[in-house]
């Protein structure tokens, strides 16, 4: 049976299997010969301070467990070509996930978006930021992604 471990990590090590595999063995106290496999169950990034962390969940695999291979099943999307066209007015995460729905109910997303893709909208963001020029259909609202595109996910109020 695999150990489960939920630890944060330097990039330095997160990317370096050998580094990792000798920050592992020292967090379980077993040598590192001893680690026979480990697999990432969970990778995300703290960015929130000036030092980033990785966040990492493994399962370690001592010598002599059997290792039980991932069995995750990648959907099988229909092939939408000549199917009955749906418009989806948005590409942020609504207009995204709304435009999968379709493909997976069979039918062909139209996804119109008023705003740039995201290099057209950092140009746009930067003539607000030091110009305080605003284009009405490319701003921190509009465009590709939506108004999460150029936000870390967290809100908050003053």
């Amino acid at each position: 049976m695999p150990q489960e471990l939920l630890f944060q990590v330097s990039p330095e090590i997160a990317a370096n299997e050998l580094l990792l595999k000798q920050y592992i063995s020292k967090l379980i106290q077993v040598d590192a010969k001893e680690i026979q496999h480990i697999f990432i169950l969970k990778r995300s990034i703290d960015a929130r301070q000036k030092v980033v962390k990785f966040n990492l969940k493994v399962a370690i695999y001592l010598i002599g467990e059997p290792i039980q291979e991932s069995k995750i099943e990648l959907p099988e999307y229909k092939n939408v070509n000549n199917a009955q066209e749906v418009i989806v007015v948005g590409a942020g995460p609504a207009g995204l996930f709304a435009a999968l729905q379709l493909i997976e109910l069979g039918l062909k997303p139209i996804i119109i978006e008023r705003g740039k893709d995201v290099r057209g909208r950092r140009r746009d963001l930067k003539a607000i930021n030091l110009d305080h020029i605003v284009d009405e259909d490319s701003n921190y609202c509009f465009g590709e992604g939506g108004a999460g595109t150029y936000s870390d996910g967290k809100l908050y109020t003053r």
